[in-house]
């Protein structure tokens, strides 16, 4: 497996097989988080580097309560460290006002949340043109993408149902398709499969690692899947408030 994961100091790495650029796609450099429970500070992420890149395929594992999903939430910008750098093709991320943030974020991230956060007033299809929608473009714009992304994830028959009447597993696939209607260059999912059966784990795994290699998409999961870890290029844990590669 290769190797990507840098220690704090980048220091030069081998060029990229799919791209090849010698520059990462992303590079976060000593990201430090912490909280604060009953008065007394928990430091979730202390002094992680990290280098990813274009076309990565990265599993985040490890046991619940380590600092898994802080750090995805951190990496798709919807979280602020408290001290260091996250760099997008050698922008500062978090130097960007909150509108170009947003935009940032938009155009760029494809999001899969473990409790979807689908609009329950909404049929499926209405749901999954909400990004498109979000960003200015017209229904008729991204509708055709919006059914197409549907029909791969299996929903086909489901777009004109409400969410509230699909189940589990129909509702975590329409998540999916939400996350992917505008082909985001990076998709970061946590526990994308975590409420599906075995064919339609099976079904999503294969679906990321066709717009993997289609795409080239960067694809980062929280998992507790470890089929599907096994399958990605890259298998990272947290220990101590970093990141470690899992050979």
């Amino acid at each position: 497996m290769d190797n990507h994961l840098e220690t704090s100091d980048h220091p030069n790495s081998p060029m990229d097989s799919k791209t090849g650029g010698l520059d990462p796609l992303m590079r976060l450099g000593g990201i430090c988080k912490s909280y604060r429970t009953n008065g007394a500070k928990i430091e979730v992420l202390k002094d992680l580097s990290v280098d990813i890149r274009s076309g990565d395929t990265i599993a985040i594992v490890g046991e619940s309560g380590i600092g898994k999903s802080t750090f995805l939430h951190i990496l798709g910008t919807l979280d602020r460290p408290d001290s260091g750098t996250f760099l997008y093709e050698k922008s500062d991320v978090f130097a960007f006002d909150n509108a170009r943030l947003a935009h940032f974020r938009n155009q760029t991230m494809g999001f899969v949340f473990q409790f979807h956060y689908l609009l329950p007033e909404f049929s499926t299809l209405e749901n999954v043109l909400m990004p498109g929608l979000i960003s200015g473009r017209k229904r008729e714009a991204i509708r055709e993408s919006a059914e197409a992304i549907l029909v791969r994830v299996g929903l086909k028959d489901r777009m004109g149902h409400r969410v509230t009447d699909l189940s589990g597993g129909e509702q975590q696939r329409v998540a999916l398709a939400r996350a992917l209607v505008l082909n985001p260059p990076i998709l970061l999912a946590d526990e994308p499969t975590g409420n599906l059966d075995k064919k339609n784990s099976r079904q999503v795994h294969d679906l990321l690692f066709e717009l993997n290699d289609e795409y080239n998409m960067t694809i980062i999961t929280v998992t507790h899947n470890m089929q599907l870890a096994a399958y990605m290029t890259r298998r990272l844990t947290l220990a101590e408030g970093k990141l470690v590669e899992i050979e």
